[in-house]
């Protein structure tokens, strides 16, 4: 581990000084952390000596093009510092099967549902703590079947002894129900009262719909339910866990199929709390060769074999993420745009190298429940290399990109979408990036993806050093953001097919990370609208959102859209902005947020402030 002199880097104890003041690009970087309080403010204290270390162990043309805006290495508060991973899809079932240790317990299979939810709160959140990025539960329907069918057992074998006999299965299935709402309604409390190390509650996804069986059905109905009732006295929307409903022809998706009557439910339930996400089966098989969850919120793995040319999915995971700044090329030299790609692509792929290379260097015990207890589908030991966990492509690492639309706009206008031209141009940008990425994977025997970038905080720091850079620019750095990965305009007014249909030649080139959103009036009282949607989106693409209004006023009572103010959002009718009295929800990235009690960046706030819907009322 190599530290280079500090020349040109920040001082740890001016960076110290900014966090003490509460600058808001430190202490609003991540709208899932909470600034005010001891555990988070003790995260973002270290964050800044990870990152200021960070900066000098990175190779120096690497930092010094971090520094520059040309790119962006993710989570310097953790890595390089640290040889920490970024996201993953948790091997629930090898750790169930294994049994695993978590500090001083070693815990065995668990023998219900309620126990095996429990266990995994537990995992998630040591898991959350051992990484950086977001943790996900894939297909946790079919998971935790087999535990919900030993709660039946046990309550078949109680019947005998006091149920008469024509009533004992109704009775079995009866409170087998009942443990199965019990389990999902603790597990949905115990991950949103869950705190990891990194002062924060975990990004977390459920992966679930393609169960068929009715202990499947019965706990996707329960998730579902849980979600639509919502936490508390007041029923506040749950932030966590992400909900992903998998839709599949002849599981749920025409009404004939078996599961439909669940897929009406989700959509019900997407209509009042916007989760859950829906992933179409066929076309995420098609673009990244496997049916999974993504990892976290939009990282999604490739179809991956191992040596006995079983297909794997849990217990795989992403090492870390470089974006690069696609409109600042643009606004370099439109004549030398491809030249000046070429050479910042150079300094991607540096940088990528750099981070997995350091992540080689972590020991298992670092990690034990990733690298010991199985929640990456092994268990090595102390003195064994990591390597094997990340080699022939089992792991991902990626090329993130921002500003697609703004990269078009300097080239071909405003309204370049209109332009046959001008989206073969973006979609030339991502083919050179996936050309790039396929190259460097053969080289290293590790997958290296395309990502669009959820930017977060970086649609404003991106779009704030340009703007200090080339000043203001027209449809560019004027508007305080740049736009996330290749969406259309959020600020014009498609038809929800027209933007599916847009944007559903984009993910080809960037099967790495992608997600698409529709944008929607108050739909609770019309379900079908939403339905429609989804099923025109079926064949076309992979990921779906929904962007409905959800907030809450508890003063006065409404319910509906917030509007946007200096200070946040505050409801129309009282104009109430108090985070006690009021639940305000808005996707802030892949994941929803809630701002007016953990604010965020600047320029996150006026992109959603500039979002137009889809469809009218």
């Amino acid at each position: 581990m190599t530290i280079m002199t500090s020349k040109g880097l920040p001082d740890l104890e001016s960076e110290l000084q900014k966090l003490m003041k509460a600058d808001a690009s430190l202490v609003h970087e991540n709208a899932n952390k909470d600034s005010k309080v001891f555990n988070t403010q003790r995260d973002l204290t270290a964050g800044v000596v990870a990152k200021t270390i960070g900066l000098r162990m990175l190779p120096p043309h690497v930092a010094q093009a971090h520094l520059a805006g040309d790119i962006h290495v993710h989570d310097l508060d953790y890595s390089p510092y640290s040889p920490m991973t970024n996201c993953c899809l948790i091997d629930f079932s090898y750790m169930f099967e294994h049994g695993f240790t978590i500090g001083n317990a070693e815990v065995e299979r668990p023998k219900s549902i309620q126990t095996a939810a429990a266990q995994m709160a537990q995992i998630i959140a040591n898991v959350s703590s051992s990484q950086y990025g977001g943790t996900s539960a894939d297909r946790i329907d079919e998971l935790l079947a087999p535990y919900a069918r030993m709660n039946e057992e046990k309550h078949r074998q109680e019947a005998t002894k006091w149920i008469e006999p024509a009533k004992r299965s109704e009775y079995a299935w009866e409170k087998t129900k009942k443990d199965i709402y019990d389990a999902m309604q603790s597990l949905e409390y115990e991950v949103n009262t869950l705190y990891t190390s990194n002062g924060q509650t975990p990004f977390v996804t459920f992966g679930f719909g393609l169960g068929t069986d009715r202990y499947e059905r019965e706990i996707q109905r329960a998730i579902l339910q849980v979600r639509m009732e919502g936490l508390g006295k007041e029923k506040r929307t749950a932030i966590f866990p992400k909900l992903v409903y998998g839709v599949r022809d002849g599981v749920n998706h025409r009404p004939h199929d078996p599961n439909n009557d669940i897929k009406k439910m989700a959509v019900l339930c997407a209509t009042q709390r916007m989760y859950p996400d829906i992933l179409n089966y066929d076309k995420l098989v098609e673009l990244t060769g496997s049916y999974k969850a993504p990892m976290g919120c939009r990282s999604f793995l490739q179809g991956w074999k191992n040596k006995q040319g079983v297909e794997v999915n849990t217990g795989r995971m992403n090492l870390g993420v470089v974006t690069l700044n696609l409109p600042r090329i643009a606004m370099e030299s439109k004549e030398q745009f491809w030249e000046i790609l070429q050479e910042r692509l150079k300094v991607v792929k540096d940088a990528l190298l750099y981070r997995v290379e350091r992540v080689k260097e972590a020991r298992p015990e670092n990690a034990p429940i990733l690298y010991m207890n199985g929640a990456w589908g092994a268990k090595l030991k102390p003195e064994d290399s990591v390597t094997s966990l990340f080699d022939r492509k089992r792991a991902t690492i990626s090329l993130g990109y921002i500003g697609l639309y703004e990269v078009a706009a300097i080239f071909f206008g405003r309204d370049w979408e209109e332009k046959a031209e001008a989206k073969a141009f973006t979609l030339e940008i991502l083919a050179e990036l996936k050309r790039h990425c396929d190259k460097w994977s053969d080289e290293q025997q590790l997958h290296f993806s395309v990502y669009s970038t959820p930017s977060e905080s970086l649609t404003d720091r991106f779009c704030r050093l340009d703007k200090e850079r080339f000043g203001e620019v027209k449809d560019i750095t004027d508007k305080g953001y740049y736009t996330n990965s290749f969406h259309y305009d959020v600020r014009k007014k498609p038809t929800p097919f027209e933007k599916i249909d847009f944007e559903k030649d984009y993910p080809v080139f960037c099967s790495g990370g992608f997600i698409h959103y529709v944008e929607y009036p108050n739909i609770q009282q019309n379900p079908k609208a939403l339905e429609a949607v989804w099923d025109y989106s079926y064949d076309k693409i992979a990921y779906l959102g929904t962007n409905t209004p959800i907030d809450q006023c508890f003063l006065c009572g409404f319910k509906g859209e917030f509007l946007p103010t200096a200070h946040g959002f505050e409801c129309p009718a009282c104009r109430n902005h108090d985070p006690a009295t009021c639940d305000v929800v808005k996707r802030t990235c892949g994941y929803l947020g809630n701002p007016q009690k953990r604010p965020m960046v600047r320029g996150r706030h006026k992109e959603i402030t500039a979002r137009q819907k889809h469809m009218e009322e």
